[in-house]
């Protein structure tokens, strides 16, 4: 007999919960807690600026400034642990990542709300390379064209990669759990093409 779910979209991801072991996710997140330069970011809304409800940061090569929600990113210097982590995700995805978006939660109640990440300087089909430190947290994707969602519960150590179409296809989250104690940080490797570039 066929399987009913066989015709629903599935996003193109590669899936690796067990990336890292339990003592170097630990000793990764406790390194980027002291080592990155945190930042509180404003984003517009239509009642105003407020805060993101996370701390962020931007590493990567110079020339590698991002703009997402009217948010300028210029790049830091990498530092050694995204350093290390960067070679590790290349390494198991078999591309290069010039640049990493680092979102801090600092509890259950910070998250980031639907987006997907389709900005021209990202390119048609962007690798981005996803991992998680610290205390899980529940990650969805929702295809755009049937409101199909997949969940994964992305725990310290995980690595999640997408890639193809699912940044077109679909949007992703990272939803308020305020039952949630403890931090998680995410590191977001993707390929950044100058803007000078495309333009």
């Amino acid at each position: 007999m066929a399987d009913l779910f066989d015709d629903l979209p599935a996003p193109d991801v590669d899936w690796y919960p067990e990336w890292l072991a339990p003592e170097a996710a630990a000793d990764a997140l406790t390194q980027l807690i002291g080592e990155v330069e945190w930042r509180q970011d404003m984003i517009g809304t239509p009642a105003g600026r407020v805060p993101l409800p996370r701390l962020t940061a931007w590493q990567g090569e110079p020339d590698a400034v991002y703009v997402y929600s009217g948010i300028r990113n210029v790049p830091q210097p990498w530092t050694p642990a995204v350093a290390e982590l960067r070679a590790a995700a290349e390494a198991s995805c078999h591309v290069r990542f010039n640049s990493v978006l680092l979102n801090r939660y600092r509890s259950g109640t910070d998250s980031m709300g639907w987006h997907a990440d389709r900005e021209p300087e990202l390119g048609a089909e962007p690798v981005i390379a996803s991992i998680s430190l610290g205390v899980a947290r529940t990650f969805d994707l929702r295809h755009n064209r049937t409101g199909v969602m997949q969940s994964f519960l992305l725990k310290g150590g995980s690595l999640l990669v997408m890639k193809g179409g699912t940044q077109a296809d679909w949007r992703h989250r990272v939803p308020k759990e305020p039952r949630v104690a403890g931090e998680r940080i995410n590191l977001t490797f993707r390929w950044v093409t100058p803007r000078a570039a495309y333009r």
